[in-house]
């Protein structure tokens, strides 16, 4: 019964992070075509965080955590939620979710590059070939006529590769950052934080707030998708099966992704799918599959073994300066 029962769950959990976590372009799309990008970013990422906070203080975990872990939790969620989400967001002003998403899957490749740059670290052979069938990919994708043609078009690439290095500096810097063990804690903390400088942003930059109340029912039904499912549901999925299955049964997530907002670009938002974007899609996914081979995610899967460790030790650590 209990395997079963294992089975369903990881089943449920391989679903969020594939359609959930697919979606949240389309959904994104849809919002931000009548919200300003950071006052969208902003509401998903606080409300987010307090539901954590209340669903951590239900299982009863300590929010207690020290200022060394405080300063690290607002860095990460600088990093992949105020510029790298935000920026995002503000790119689908100006490009399809579709786009975005395949733009997006090249995210392995940055971060190699970045160890490269950062820790010196010898690029393998596979890696390599991955590398140049990444960039070949991104090459088509970007380089398309009915694409570049667009109006700011340019403007939302150059802004999602922006976001690409913010995230990959995140995931660089989460690996050696001391954050708290549990990590329902963790998200907690980052998508609040995240979620202030957001607010901050919005603020300088002179957006228009409004009331949710005056939202169309489709901004008002994907505020609410992104907030429980893509926030909430979809990470504590990714968490679980860190923990559950082999790493680089996780990180299929990223073949799967763009896939998924293509489709869903296409039947809701009628964006179009070009031949060279398919090709582009199987040159570029291919890459990330020579990169994202079992050598690859070693780094990967000893810091995800850590995360687990901590979080099996609960909250015995998260003691306030």
């Amino acid at each position: 019964m209990k395997g079963s029962t294992n089975t369903a769950l990881v089943i449920a959990a391989f679903f969020s992070i594939y359609v959930i976590w697919g979606s949240t372009y389309l959904l994104n799309k849809i919002a931000v075509s009548e919200l300003p990008p950071f006052m969208l970013a902003s509401i998903r990422f606080i409300t987010a965080g307090i539901l954590i906070f209340i669903l951590s203080l239900m299982l009863g975990k300590s929010l207690a955590i020290s200022k060394k872990q405080l300063l690290n939790t607002v860095i990460a969620g600088f990093l992949f939620l105020a510029f790298g989400n935000g920026i995002v967001v503000w790119a689908l002003k100006y490009v399809d979710s579709g786009f975005a998403a395949l733009q997006i899957s090249a995210q392995p490749l940055v971060v190699l590059l970045l160890m490269r740059v950062i820790d010196n670290k010898k690029i393998k052979a596979m890696s390599i070939v991955g590398v140049i069938l990444g960039v070949i990919g991104i090459y088509l994708l970007v380089s398309q006529k009915q694409i570049t043609e667009q109006e700011n078009s340019v403007l939302g690439m150059v802004l999602i590769f922006l976001a690409l290095l913010s995230w990959a500096s995140g995931s660089l810097f989460v690996g050696r950052a001391n954050l708290p063990s549990n990590y329902l804690v963790n998200t907690g903390y980052q998508m609040f934080t995240g979620g202030i400088l957001l607010l901050i942003a919005s603020v300088l930059f002179g957006e228009s707030w409004s009331y949710p109340t005056s939202w169309s029912s489709p901004t008002q039904y994907s505020m609410i998708l992104l907030i429980l499912f893509g926030s909430i549901v979809a990470f504590t999925s990714f968490n679980y099966l860190l923990k559950t299955v082999s790493p680089e049964k996780v990180a299929t997530s990223t073949y799967v992704n763009p896939i998924i907002a293509l489709l869903l670009g296409w039947y809701f938002l009628n964006e179009q799918i070009t031949t060279q974007s398919i090709v582009a899609a199987i040159v570029l996914l291919t890459g990330v599959y020579f990169i994202n081979t079992r050598k690859q995610l070693v780094i990967f899967a000893r810091f995800s073994s850590r995360i687990g460790r901590k979080a099996n030790q609960g909250n015995s650590e998260n003691q306030p300066d």
